[in-house]
C-alpha cells in the first residue's frame, strides 16, 4: 500500500459505505482487465499484476531473450513508479474522497492514451507506460476507509474468498456483504479481461483508447464533483472534535 500509517476505522460506518464503493470498484476491476488482456495481445507478460510479470522476466533470463527481460523489467518499473506517484498525489494519514483521486484517474487516462499511440506504432515503450496507470490505479484504491482493495488483481480477493467459504462450511458466521462486494470485483476483472481480449481480436491496441477516454471521462467528473462538495462519502454525521496542535505552546 502507498500509505506508511495504519489507519484507524469504524467497521459499521465501512459496511455502511459498501454499497457506495461497489459500483466503483468493479468499475476500476473490470477496466484493469480490460487493459491487461490488451496488452497480452500485445506482449505475453501481464502489466496488471506483478506475478506473472516477475514470472516471466525470470523465464526470459533463463531463456536469453534479453530483450523480453528488458521489456518485463520496464513493465516491473513502470508499476513500480505508477504506485510511488500515486503515494506522492493521494497518499495522506486519514483517506478521503478528495480532488486528489480525480487528479490520478486523469493521470491514468493520460497515461493510457499515450501508451495507446505506442502500441499502435508497434513500440515496447507502450508496456510500462500501461504498467504505470495500472500501477497508479492499484495504488490508489488498495486502501479505502479501512478496507483493503484491489482492482488490478484478484490474487488476494481470490485467496478472501475461499477463507470466508471455509469459514462458511464450518459453520462460522461470515460477513456476506464483504463476500458480495469481492465476487463483484472478481467478476468485473473477469467480464473487463473477457471484453478486451474480443476487442483486441478485432482492432487491436487501438481499442485501449476505450480504458484512456473512460479514465479520463470518470477523472473528470470525480474531480468536478469533489471539487463542488457533492461527493463526500467519508462524511460522519456526528460533530468532530476541534483540531489541537501537537505542538506544546502553539
Amino acid at each position: 500500500m502507498p500509505y506508511s500509517h495504519p489507519q484507524s476505522f469504524d467497521p459499521h460506518e465501512v459496511h455502511r459505505r459498501v454499497r457506495h464503493l461497489l459500483p466503483g470498484a468493479a468499475a476500476l476491476a473490470g477496466t484493469a482487465g480490460y487493459i491487461n488482456s490488451v496488452v497480452l495481445g500485445f506482449f505475453r507478460t501481464p502489466v496488471s499484476h506483478m506475478t506473472g510479470a516477475v514470472s516471466h522476466l525470470g523465464l526470459d533470463f533463463a531463456d536469453g531473450r534479453v530483450a523480453d527481460a528488458l521489456a518485463s523489467s520496464s513493465i516491473i518499473l513502470g508499476f513500480l513508479l505508477g504506485a510511488m506517484v500515486a503515494g506522492l498525489l493521494v497518499g495522506a494519514l486519514k483517506l478521503v474522497p478528495s480532488r486528489s483521486y480525480g487528479v490520478v484517474m486523469l493521470v491514468e487516462g493520460a497515461l493510457l492514451a499515450v501508451a495507446t499511440g505506442l502500441l499502435v506504432a508497434g513500440h515496447r515503450l507502450g508496456l510500462p507506460t500501461v504498467a504505470m496507470a495500472c500501477g497508479l490505479q492499484n495504488a490508489m484504491t488498495s486502501s479505502y476507509c479501512g478496507l483493503v482493495i484491489r482492482t488490478t488483481h484478484i490474487t488476494g480477493t481470490v485467496t478472501d474468498i475461499g477463507v470466508m467459504l471455509g469459514h462458511w462450511i464450518r459453520h462460522r458466521q461470515i460477513d456476506r456483504g464483504k463476500l458480495l462486494f469481492l465476487t463483484v470485483v472478481v467478476l468485473a476483472f473477469g467480464g473487463g479481461g473477457g471484453l478486451g481480449a474480443l476487442a483486441d481480436l478485432r482492432f487491436g491496441p487501438r481499442c485501449l483508447s476505450l480504458a484512456a477516454a473512460a479514465m479520463t471521462i470518470a477523472g473528470g467528473l470525480f474531480w468536478f464533483l469533489t471539487h463542488r462538495g457533492l461527493v463526500d462519502l467519508m462524511q460522519d454525521a456526528r460533530p468532530q472534535p476541534p483540531r489541537t496542535s501537537s505542538f506544546p505552546g502553539r
